[in-house]
């Protein structure tokens, strides 16, 4: 895997990754605080040129968990990298009592990044998610959010984004809008979002968006 250039200081590495047989492959994402050190934003797996790589832009010292489901690759980043905090989204720790979280994100930046980075709960959805916003590029930095895809080569996967309703579009899959519980809250969280003015939004499955961000998003949750 190459750790690829998004936008200055910003980065993000991808590999493939199946999810309850669906090959929609996962991605993180890497930015480089002032002072040099790494924030790494929902990890992927490990391995030597991909650690390399990283060493050579700085040191990797916060390692983040952003959401209930992108977790799966944590441990194995904080084994190789232990100096590193560990972040986990809130109810994380619960439900990953393996791992040894250093601490647990919350509605305000930490004070580590808070100068590049801002952040904000995805409220009233079962993701768990806390949504970043990296400042200096006006990039959203997502897992689950929204997903972009223009199909896949994989039958049963390709079956699920039309059925899903973002084959060739993005969007949010019908099959996950029931887990937005207090749609009101979420709605509220959307809008903190877009008052962010956001140019590009980074996510974990399918192409980062890159174009008209703002519209995208808005017409990803015309729904809610």
């Amino acid at each position: 895997m190459a750790l690829l250039p998004i936008a200055d200081e910003l980065w993000c590495a991808a590999i493939d990754h199946t999810f309850m047989g669906m090959h929609l492959g996962t991605r993180m994402t890497v930015v480089r605080l002032p002072g040099g050190k790494l924030w790494l934003h929902s990890p992927i797996a490990i391995d030597e040129a991909l650690r390399a790589e990283l060493d050579a832009k700085g040191e990797v010292a916060h390692i983040v968990a952003p959401n209930l489901f992108h977790h799966v690759y944590a441990g194995a980043w904080k084994q190789a990298y232990p100096s590193a905090l560990l972040w986990g989204a809130p109810g994380l720790a619960a439900k990953r009592k393996d791992l040894a979280f250093d601490a647990t994100l919350s509605d305000t930046p930490d004070p580590a990044w808070a100068d590049t980075l801002d952040q904000v709960p995805l409220r009233g959805c079962m993701l768990g998610e806390i949504v970043f916003f990296h400042r200096p590029t006006r990039s959203l930095v997502t897992s689950d959010l929204v997903e972009n895809f223009d199909s896949s080569p994989h039958f049963a996967t390709r079956l699920y984004l039309k059925a899903a309703g973002i084959h060739g579009k993005p969007g949010v899959s019908r099959m996950l809008r029931p887990i937005y519980r207090d749609r009101a809250a979420a709605r509220a969280s959307l809008e903190r979002m877009l008052s962010w003015e956001v140019e590009r939004i980074v996510l974990a499955h399918g192409r980062p968006i890159e174009h008209d961000a703002m519209d995208t998003l808005r017409a990803a949750y015309t729904w809610l």
